[in-house]
């Protein structure tokens, strides 16, 4: 009997493990798994009862879930939370503990609303969302179906538009929206601003980890998968099925085509067409090597200029 999945280290007669990274394959050798997951080329390998999947990590991902089912709260609203006027709840919606939800706000069926989360008007969720504690949702932000919001997710805040004047800077209204396609799953502290004018658009099936910042009026093609700590500023446009590293940044207005990946801290200052690899940054150096890496950087221009000058000065030679 399977009970309970583990690392291939720590996996116990009781436990199904995976191999999908063949740098881990070293411990395969050694488990005492119940069961491990993996592809046909490790088979020989493997001293315990094997699960052949082309996909290893899908295949354990799915038992996984079957094993450690989401619990989920019994319907109803929970007596200290505050419900504005002409606001709709599907069938089997859940509200937890001192949640706010304000005027005209609809929430699709079995939807759950967790504790401390602030819905605000003219909001609409659709059904079999699950936005967990301390999550809020400014004015006219709309969710599709089976959204998930981890803690502290704020969408609809107001993106960062300013004019500059000559006493200072003054705020831009930002009357747009924010809409989220369906299956999307949104990690903790990530803010999603509203649009200017226009709203903000979050395509079907998108992943955001946690900490990312998307400005307003961006749009995220379907099936996007954003790792933690990325930048993207106002009016950028990210195509399909694009993968981006941790801590990348975007400058504004450009467009980035399908089928992209970024890897990890790289900045993209222009438009990519896709589909491609694309990097920048540069990977961690010894200390003193890196510093002599930046000295000698800085000492291009000079450099290409003394080049320019000796092949104007080879040129005049041999035309001589």
């Amino acid at each position: 009997m399977i009970a309970r999945v583990a690392t291939l280290g720590d996996a116990g007669e009781d436990a199904l493990s995976f191999l999908a990274n063949p740098r881990y394959s070293g411990a395969l050798a050694s488990t005492r798994a119940g069961a491990v997951v993996l592809q046909p080329r490790h088979l020989d390998a493997c001293p315990v009862d094997a699960l052949i999947s082309d996909d290893p990590y899908v295949t354990y991902a799915r038992i996984a879930d079957w094993l450690y089912p989401r619990t989920r709260p019994s319907a109803g609203v929970h007596p200290s939370a505050v419900i504005g006027e002409r606001v709709e709840l599907g069938s089997g919606v859940a509200i937890g503990p001192n949640v706010v939800i304000e005027d005209e706000v609809q929430i699709g069926a079995n939807s759950v609303v967790g504790a401390g989360c602030v819905i605000g008007a003219s909001s609409r969720l659709g059904a079999g969302c699950r936005l967990a504690a301390n999550v809020t949702l400014c004015h006219d932000v709309t969710l599709g179906d089976r959204v998930v919001l981890h803690p502290a997710v704020v969408l609809g805040a107001d993106g960062f538009g300013m004019a500059r004047t000559a006493e200072g800077w003054i705020g831009v209204p930002q009357i747009g929206g924010v809409r989220i396609g369906n299956d999307v799953e949104i990690g903790a502290s990530t803010t999603i601003d509203r649009g200017a004018i226009g709203d903000t658009v979050i395509g079907h099936g998108v992943r955001l980890d946690n900490l990312i910042q998307v400005a307003h009026n961006v749009s995220i093609g379907d099936h996007t998968v954003i790792a933690a700590c990325v930048g993207i500023s106002g009016s950028t446009r990210i195509g399909q099925r694009c993968m981006i590293g941790g801590a990348a940044c975007f400058n504004g207005h450009i467009e980035i085509g399908d089928d992209v990946v970024v890897t990890g801290m790289t900045m993209v200052t222009r438009s990519l067409a896709g589909p491609g690899v694309y990097s920048s940054g540069i990977p961690v150096e010894e200390n003193k090597r890196w510093a002599r890496g930046v000295a000698r950087y800085k000492q291009l221009d000079d450099l290409a200029s003394r080049v320019k000058r000796l092949e104007k000065q080879v040129t005049t030679r041999n035309d001589n």
